[in-house]
Order: structure tokens, then sequence, then C-alpha cells
């Protein structure tokens, strides 16, 4: 019963983060603060603005994708459960190694004296690193329990 209850906890660990991939879309289009850093910001060109249309679809997607995978699949396996959290962090790991390529930065220039900056970090990486670590945990948890 207890490794119920845990395999549940984990479960819903990854399904938050599902549904939270939503959130570039909202961060990205619907909160002016954040969206004029992106979708409306008159400084991007169109290319840009194709490219984040499309991150934000990618991440609709993958959230989806892997609510799919753990709601819809019975009984859901370890494998299963492993690929809907790999699915689920995606989007946020992309996020997190995007800075490799030339030229790419966490914030635009106009707008880096305004962007907040908790514990040092921007809010971008610090969400996909906690995001990362809650599907490493529910990842633990599962693995524990079978």
């Amino acid at each position: 019963m207890e490794n119920e209850i845990l395999m549940k906890v984990a479960e819903l660990i990854v399904a938050a983060v599902a549904v939270f991939n939503g959130g570039g879309y909202i961060a990205d289009a619907v909160i002016p603060w954040s969206a004029k850093q992106h979708i409306y910001n008159p400084m991007w060109p169109p290319h840009a603005k194709f490219h984040n249309g499309q991150g934000i679809l990618m991440g609709v997607g993958l959230g989806l994708l892997s609510l799919v995978i753990l709601f819809a699949f019975r009984p859901l396996t370890l494998p299963l459960f492993t690929l809907a959290t790999a699915i689920a962090g995606l989007y946020f790991v992309s996020m997190l190694l995007a800075p490799l390529f030339p030229g790419t930065a966490w914030v635009d220039p106009e707008f880096k004296s305004e962007m907040p900056m908790p514990l040092g970090l921007h809010p971008q990486k610090l969400v996909s690193l906690v995001v990362c670590s809650l599907l490493l945990v529910a990842l633990v948890i599962a693995y524990t329990v079978h």
C-alpha cells in the first residue's frame, strides 16, 4: 500500500511538470511583463518570433504527450513512467542547454537591468533547475518502489 502511495506521488510530480510545460505560452505570450521580452518584443525579427512560437508549442505538446503516457496506458510500467518523465522534462533540459549555442543569452540586453535574479540565477534557469530536480525525485521514488 505504501509503495502505491509513493508511486502516485511520483506520478503527480510528473503530471504537475507536464502541465507546467504550458507555462511557456503564459510567460511568452500572456503575461505582459515577460511577453514584451518574447513574442511581443518589437526588436525581435519575425524568424526569432517563429522559433518562440515553435518553442511554446513544443512545450505544450510535450506536456500533453507526457500526460497521455501517464494516464492513458495501464498498467503504467516503469519504462512508460520513465518515458513520460523524460518527455515532461525535455522542454526544461533544452532550456538549460540552449546557452551552449553561440550568440544566445538568458535575457536580451534591453531587459537586463529590470530582470530579477533570484538566488543569482535567471528565472528561467532557476525554474528549469527546480523542475528537473523534481523529476529526478520522481524517478528516484519510482525506481525505489519497483
